[in-house]
């Protein structure tokens, strides 16, 4: 067997393992710690609606809650081993593809990539919380304020905040959009659910997509403003940006309304560990 036919043949091997099992439980555990985090994320906003504003309601916040309770430590490792799922699973999809017909092309692949990224950085917060050498990254507020400052110091550094703040403005509409027009029905293996369950996973899935989609927005317009006004102290992390909405005409009315959707989103995380093709 020449050498090209072993190349082919291990490259085989290697994306049907990447498509096992094993790769099925990551993203499985992956989809559901993503769940708890976004669930008490939600919970603790809705706290700072109605009144109660001494937590944080961010991954650290939501890391803090657990570590207070019995066997949260046991529990935040299990977070982290879970985001660390979640992470190869997308690295699995960036190198041999995901399901659907255009899973393989380029633009797939590089979001794959990007999502790899993102949650090997959450992963790595987590675990450093449970590990005791890390305070979850630091709040959002702080990280936010931080990199903005460091950027707006750079040369063409407004641009760049700027930019980054319509992406993420941009971002924010489209996974509202996608939520609101149902496009996870085409991730979602439909034919196990009954109809009922169906309709449960919908409102999940519109209301909590929807609520996540407005804070990136909101985010983004912040990042925006810390670039036009040339204030670092404008760009608002998940904290801020949640805390914000209770200043609006519609108080903290609006808030809570995020609030819910927020721990919607975590409950559909959960639907997609459990019905997610992957």
């Amino acid at each position: 067997m020449n050498t090209s036919a072993l190349t082919r043949n291990g490259r085989v091997r290697a994306e049907r393992a990447a498509r096992g099992s094993v790769t099925k439980g990551a993203a499985k555990a992956g989809f559901a710690a993503r769940g708890v985090i976004y669930l008490l994320v939600g919970l603790l906003a809705l706290q700072i609606a109605f009144g109660d504003s001494g937590h944080e309601a961010d991954r650290r916040g939501a890391l803090a809650e657990i570590a207070e309770k019995p066997f949260g430590s046991v529990l935040l490792w299990a977070l982290g081993i879970g985001l660390v799922g979640m992470a190869l699973w997308r690295l699995s999809e960036a190198v041999f593809g995901g399901v659907g017909a255009d899973g393989r092309s380029a633009k797939k692949r590089l979001a794959a990539l990007g999502r790899c990224a993102f949650y090997s950085f959450v992963a790595y917060s987590v675990l450093a919380f449970a590990a005791g050498s890390g305070d979850g990254g630091g709040s959002s507020d702080e990280q936010s304020r931080d990199v903005t400052a460091r950027v707006l110091e750079l040369p063409g550094g407004r641009w760049i905040v700027g930019a980054a703040g319509v992406g993420i403005a941009v971002a924010g509409l489209w996974i509202g959009a996608r939520a609101v027009m149902r496009k996870y029905h085409k991730h979602l293996r439909l034919g196990e659910m009954s109809p009922r369950v169906r309709r449960l996973v919908d409102v999940t899935g519109v209301g909590g997509g929807a609520a996540r989609g407005l804070v990136f927005a909101a985010a983004g317009v912040f990042a925006v403003r810390a670039a036009v006004e040339y204030q670092p102290d404008e760009a608002k992390g998940f904290d801020d940006t949640l805390r914000s909405f209770a200043g609006t005409p519609a108080g903290p009315g609006l808030l809570a309304c995020v609030a819910a959707g927020l721990v919607l989103f975590g409950l559909f995380s959960f639907a997609m560990a459990r019905w997610r093709k992957v």
